[in-house]
């Protein structure tokens, strides 16, 4: 544990935005200068104990922030930090990075090692710093509210009938209920201005002048945040998959209903295109009639005894973030309709789709920032108004997504007003999206750029995956990558459009099976990625 910050003042000049550090020193990396300063701010370090951190010899720690922003004095919580150190001489140090992999309430500490899978070694210039935002895995207190919400024999997500919208609303409600009894003082500061809050803490107890920021998916909206808050604390941002600060967050849902079904048209074209290999039909018309017919059989007769309605459009739902796992979910599927063969289907959901406390945790955080950051309608004639009008059109996920957040309509803590978002002093930022990116649409990628009048925006032109950087497009990474290493960027073209246009990630080649052969030609995605892909995927 780390002790209290030296000074309440001090604490209270980074709450309310006055910039502690303007009587010190600090060169153009944003590195703070005044070694006796940032003696007196020190985060007591050890050696980490996940396998990974371990590997890469990263250190861990806590940084004690207060619960409530606008009460400095008062009650502690912890943040957990991971810190890997920069490699090249002191010298060439560019100051440090934190990252964060969206959710929100997606675990962050372990993302430290990010900086290795930087291209041309420009990670290697700065300390990259992992944190799990407060409430999430090892930050303390952490919380968690039914950890047997989300587990299978759910009922079908279209509510069809009375009962079944009844049914879906007194879950709902019950998961309000129990994230109050269990939430205490700490649910009514899970907004994404108070993580943006401990943010700055950290950079203070790091002694930095100014952050760098690498964001994925909700991680882009708290560097909108941070950067409109501290313009001045800023000096470089990576902001991929980007949330459209306009529509927080009850509007950013029915936009991404359009976007997922959208690209699961996209996935049930390729699955046509390879008819001859997973046997689901010849057009996309046919394989979509064939997957809205087996969602209706699996009401009656759950695959595997537990692989219903609900839990096909989880596992379906993955294709329409990421093409990576194309090929499993069509094996599974086909295993399934051929021949009856539900493993391949239970061991994606279970992959997936984790039980238990932490992945409860992941859900409970997501809620108590997206129910608190901006108003909910409270009225369910609102939601299902609206929402019956996207279903017509998009009919995939909509209700799905409706019921994962119905929760909001009754959240036991205040909703506040969300930040307007405004990049006019702030520096260059890259921003990085794919055109068809469902989880974050394009459009809000357009909107951020526009109010960061000196950000750059590549685009991955016609591609699906959200929050593709760091996977081998070296059209995108190595931009990444020079910017990073120098601060060059792109020229930023006139008009409402990217900057930069990169060939998307692209579909795998189909599979009917996976062998060892097959396994051994595909690119490998990078262990780090792989797991940041899962905490991505999290709505």
């Amino acid at each position: 544990m780390r002790r209290l910050l030296a000074a309440a003042t001090t604490i209270a000049l980074v709450v309310i935005g006055v910039p502690a550090s303007d009587a010190r020193a600090a060169d153009d990396r944003g590195v703070e200068t005044d070694r006796t300063a940032r003696a007196a701010r020190t985060i007591k370090w050890s050696s980490c104990t996940e396998p990974a951190l371990r590997t890469h010899q990263a250190q861990c720690g806590f940084v004690s922030v207060p619960l409530d922003h606008s009460d400095p004095n008062g009650k502690k919580i912890q943040i957990a930090v991971s810190r890997i150190k920069h490699t090249v001489p002191d010298a060439k140090f560019q100051g440090v990075m934190l990252v964060n992999p969206g959710g929100p309430g997606a675990k962050g500490r372990g993302l430290s090692v990010l900086g290795s899978l930087v291209p041309k070694q420009a990670g290697a210039a700065y300390d990259w710093i992992g944190f799990d935002p407060r409430g999430v895995g090892a930050s303390k207190p952490a919380l968690s509210c039914d950890n047997d919400y989300t587990g299978y024999n759910r009922p079908a997500y279209v509510p069809t009938t009375a009962k079944l919208e009844k049914t879906w609303l007194k879950r709902a409600e019950g998961y309000a209920k129990a994230c109050a009894k269990s939430g205490g003082e700490l649910l009514g500061h899970l907004k994404t201005l108070d993580t943006v809050r401990d943010m700055d803490l950290i950079r203070y107890e790091l002694g930095a002048r100014q952050i760098n920021f690498y964001g994925f998916s909700y991680g882009t909206y708290l560097g909108q945040v941070y950067a409109t808050r501290y313009p001045e604390r800023v000096r470089r941002m990576v902001l991929d998959g980007v949330v459209n600060p306009a529509r927080v967050w009850y509007d950013s849902n029915l936009d991404q209903d359009l976007a997922f079904d959208r690209n699961i048209q996209v996935y049930f074209g390729w699955l046509a295109k390879h008819h001859r290999v997973f046997r689901l039909g010849k057009t996309t018309r046919e394989v979509r009639q064939r997957f809205y017919a087996e969602q209706k059989q699996l009401i009656r007769r759950p695959a595997g005894g537990v692989i219903g309605p609900a839990e096909l459009t989880d596992i379906f739902l993955q294709a329409g973030y990421y093409t990576f796992g194309w090929n499993d979910i069509a094996r599974a599927f086909s295993d399934w309709v051929r021949e009856g063969d539900a493993s391949g289907l239970k061991r994606l959901y279970d992959t997936n789709n984790p039980q238990g406390k932490d992945a409860d945790n992941n859900y409970a955080v997501y809620l108590a920032t997206q129910c608190t950051d901006a108003p909910w309608p409270t009225s369910w004639t609102k939601w299902t108004a609206d929402n019956w009008q996207v279903h017509r059109k998009a009919p995939f996920e909509t209700w799905a997504n409706a019921w994962y957040n119905a929760p909001c309509r009754t959240w036991p803590a205040p909703s506040g007003i969300p930040v307007t978002v405004s990049g006019e002093t702030v520096p260059p930022v890259l921003m990085v999206s794919e055109t068809l990116d469902a989880a974050t649409p394009f459009t809000g990628a357009l909107e951020a750029r526009k109010r960061f009048p000196r950000s750059v925006l590549v685009e991955g032109v016609g591609g699906t995956t959200h929050s593709g950087s760091l996977y081998g497009n070296r059209c995108v990474d190595d931009t990444i990558a020079d910017y990073l290493a120098s601060g060059r960027l792109p020229e930023r073209q006139d008009g409402e459009r990217s900057d930069k246009r990169c060939s998307p990630i692209e579909p795998p080649e189909p599979v009917a099976a996976a062998t060892a052969d097959t396994k051994a030609k595909r690119a490998p995605v990078p262990a780090a990625r792989l797991e940041m892909q899962k905490l991505i995927a999290g709505r």
